[in-house]
C-alpha cells in the first residue's frame, strides 16, 4: 500500500502542475484517508508538500487537503495573507495564518461559541453556502518533520483548519452547510459578499446562526 501511494505521488508530481485538483463526485473526497505513516520519503513528502503550496496558491485558496489532488493521505496545508478589506476581516475574525502542513490532524471545538459566514470550496467550484463552524478549536497534529503540534486557533483560522480537516475525514463543507443559503460564486459577490451574511439569510429565507 505504502508503495502504491508513493508511486503514485511520484507519478502526479511529474505531470502538470499545478495539480489537478480533484472536483465533488470523486470517492477520493468521500473516503477518509488513511493515517500518514511514513508511506513517503522525506524529499518525496516534501516535495509534495511544495506543490500542494504551489496548487493552493495558484487555485486560489487558502487550504489544500492531499485527497483534493487524488492522494489518499492525512496531509493538508494551510495558508492566509487575509488580504480582505478591514470591515470584513474585523467581523470574520480573519488575520493572517502562516503556511503551514498538518499531517494526521484532528480538531475539537473551544466552548460554545458559534460563527456563521459562506464558505468555499477548490472541490465543488462555483459555489458558496453558509456553514456553521466553532469560532475556536483545538488543533492536534504533527507537523512535516514529525513535530507534535498542539494548538488552539480562533475565527477564521479556526475555519479553514475545520474546513481541511473535515476533508481527511471524507467531509464536505457541503455537508456541514446552510443549503438555503447556496449560491454560485457570481451571485455571491454581486448580492451577498456583505461581511456576514445576515442580509443572504433575509433573501434567501434562512437563519444565519443555523
Amino acid at each position: 500500500m505504502a508503495g502504491d501511494i508513493a508511486h503514485r505521488v511520484e507519478q502526479l508530481l511529474a505531470g502538470p502542475h499545478p495539480l489537478p485538483i480533484v472536483t465533488a463526485g470523486d470517492p477520493v473526497l468521500r473516503t477518509p484517508a488513511p493515517r500518514y505513516d511514513g508511506q513517503l520519503d522525506d524529499v518525496l513528502l516534501a516535495d509534495l508538500i511544495v506543490a500542494m503550496r504551489e496548487t493552493m496558491h495558484a487555485a486560489p485558496g487558502v487550504g489544500l487537503a492531499a485527497p483534493q489532488i487524488g492522494v489518499p493521505l492525512a496531509l493538508a496545508v494551510l495558508e492566509d495573507a487575509a488580504a480582505v478589506p478591514p470591515a470584513v476581516a474585523d467581523a470574520r475574525d480573519r488575520r493572517p495564518l502562516p503556511f503551514r502542513a498538518i499531517v494526521n490532524p484532528s480538531y475539537d471545538a473551544i466552548g460554545t461559541d458559534r460563527a456563521a459566514f459562506y464558505e468555499g470550496c477548490l472541490s465543488v467550484p462555483g459555489y458558496q453556502a453558509v456553514t456553521v463552524r466553532a469560532h475556536r478549536v483545538r488543533l492536534r497534529c504533527v507537523d512535516e518533520h514529525g513535530a507534535a503540534v498542539d494548538e488552539e486557533l480562533s475565527g477564521w483560522p479556526a475555519r479553514i483548519v475545520a474546513h481541511e480537516t473535515d476533508h481527511l475525514a471524507g467531509v464536505l463543507y457541503l455537508d456541514r452547510a446552510e443549503l438555503r443559503s447556496l449560491a454560485s460564486t457570481g451571485e455571491y459577490l454581486s448580492r451577498w459578499s456583505q461581511p456576514d451574511p445576515d442580509a443572504a439569510g433575509l433573501g434567501l429565507g434562512f437563519a444565519p446562526g443555523g
